[in-house]
């Protein structure tokens, strides 16, 4: 068995980081990632203006409770006048800066009356003015190739003038269940049977990471059944995940399946809890993940293991998201001879440290705890972890997006 971190990495090797872009409009780029840094091509903001409701001063002319008169009044849109000395331009929120001006005094320190202002409060130099390319300057490198985009992004990108943005292709993901005692939903459940959960588990899973589920399907436990769903999947997918068929049992056919297609095996089985049971593949040149049967070791690999690939495939930046660190708040002392991965919720508390309590039943038939988690801590191998003692913990809102 390898151990989980060099087994992590050799999936992520697996990977190819795509080269081919498409251009998209930038309304229907939030998820997708770029494929080329982006250039601001103005200033942001493109003058400088005000950034509240006020008057515009030249701050030396000021001298609290002395009227001063008003020369004009600009709205957002209008083009100012020159500041006259020992003058005042009323402005309003994104109105332009009038040359000779260098700050703004907001409306509430000021009282008006037959076209003066009295000013009764004075705030430092400059202050309420928002500077000509502060936000983004012109030529300078505002979003990075390899980021996802989110609609702040896209509000960026707007604010530019920019219509269209290259970005990568969304990688298509097969997805092979197998099992004679599995249901599919929508049918009654025979003796013997349970429903197929993994299929839609992870079609969600991928599609939160913002790939595409292109094709899924589901094969008996027949040689011939796995590998015609197999040949089909390489053929138009950039990742197929098998889910159960990967341990030692009479029926687990997915490893003897890829052989006898000329597949090559690059790794089977990790030293890790939940989740020993994981293969990795290549056949025609497609990636081949099987992932255990039981949904909670699946999810837990899919978290830890593919979801990384899958952000490779897209062309991200890091295929590793950020690890926290909590401390362990149970009265059960943990270890063992595999790294175990347990599910846990996470509290912050007012000392600034984060708190990670387990689910009461850890065991990878526990389905419903996947709803109650937050994430998945991690126990080293070997090592007693006791409460209080700090651990590394993954948060579903970090590695699942």
């Amino acid at each position: 068995m390898l151990d989980f971190d060099t087994a992590q990495d050799r999936l992520i090797q697996a990977a190819v980081r795509p080269t081919r872009t498409e251009r998209v409009p930038i309304a229907d780029a939030v998820g997708r990632v770029v494929a080329t840094n982006v250039l601001a091509a103005i200033d942001i903001p493109p003058a400088d203006n005000s950034a509240m409701d006020g008057y515009a001063v030249r701050i030396a002319d000021v001298t609290p409770e002395q009227a001063l008169p008003i020369q004009q009044r600009c709205y957002a849109g209008d083009v100012p006048q020159a500041l006259k000395p020992g003058h005042a331009i009323r402005l309003f929120t994104g109105s332009l800066m009038p040359a000779g001006a260098d700050t703004v005094i907001i409306q509430e320190n000021c009282s008006e009356q037959d076209d003066q202002v009295t000013i009764h409060q004075l705030p430092k130099a400059g202050a309420n003015v928002r500077y000509q390319g502060e936000d983004m300057g012109k030529d300078k490198t505002i979003i990075l190739k390899g980021k996802r985009l989110s609609s702040g992004h896209v509000a960026m990108l707007a604010s530019q003038g920019i219509t269209h943005i290259d970005v990568y292709p969304v990688p298509k993901i097969g997805i092979l269940t197998t099992g004679d005692e599995l249901a599919q939903l929508g049918q009654p459940l025979q003796e013997g049977q349970i429903y197929n959960s993994n299929a839609p588990m992870l079609a969600v899973l991928i599609q939160q990471l913002k790939a595409q589920v292109h094709l899924t399907l589901h094969a008996k436990d027949t040689l011939e059944d796995i590998q015609q769903a197999l040949s089909t999947l390489c053929e138009s997918c950039d990742l197929v995940l098998t889910v159960g068929g990967v341990s030692v049992g009479d029926k687990d056919l997915v490893k003897p399946a890829i052989e006898g297609l000329g597949g090559e095996m690059q790794l089977w089985k990790v030293r890790m809890k939940p989740g020993k049971p994981v293969a990795l593949a290549h056949l025609r040149n497609t990636p081949i993940v099987g992932l255990p049967g039981n949904p909670v070791s699946a999810y837990a690999v899919f978290t830890l293991m593919v979801s990384p690939m899958i952000r490779v495939l897209q062309g991200r930046r890091h295929a590793l998201p950020r690890v926290f660190y909590g401390k362990l708040d149970s009265t059960k002392t943990f270890k063992g001879s595999r790294e175990e991965f347990i599910r846990v919720q996470v509290r912050p508390d007012a000392d600034g440290f984060m708190y990670l309590t387990p689910h009461a039943q850890q065991g990878s038939a526990i389905i419903s705890s996947l709803a109650w988690a937050t994430g998945l801590a991690r126990i080293p191998a070997h090592t007693e972890i006791k409460n209080g003692d700090t651990i590394a913990y993954y948060d579903f809102k970090h590695w699942g997006f």
